[in-house]
């Protein structure tokens, strides 16, 4: 079973419970979210809906979600978004720098 995204199960629960912050920008999530900031939403790492496991897929607050959209991780970390929050391939979580490490190719 999975969830609307495609998502399945033991990797949605796997997920929640390895990510607590945005993997991008490191904000807490709050299960009363007064901002978008700690807020979660689901993310594909690499923007390929198929590559659905615990490696690509992760948690993000919706201001890193909505600004990285379909983009590229690389072209991402060079936006104005990523310059002003601090975001580089250096400060992500591990589940980031480990798919930087080996992107899959998109096919």
């Amino acid at each position: 079973m999975s969830n609307r995204w495609g998502i399945p199960k033991e990797v949605e629960d796997f997920v929640k419970q390895r990510d607590k912050s945005c993997v991008y920008c490191g904000q807490e999530f709050r299960d009363n979210p007064q901002s978008r900031k700690h807020k979660p939403s689901w993310e594909h790492i690499v923007n390929d809906i198929r590559i659905n496991d615990k490696s690509n897929i992760s948690l993000c607050c919706m201001s890193c979600n909505s600004s990285k959209g379909a983009k590229l991780l690389e072209d991402w970390f060079n936006s104005d978004y990523c310059n002003r929050n601090e975001i580089t391939e250096d400060s992500v979580a591990q589940v980031v720098k480990d798919v930087l490490k080996n992107i899959p190719k998109l096919k």
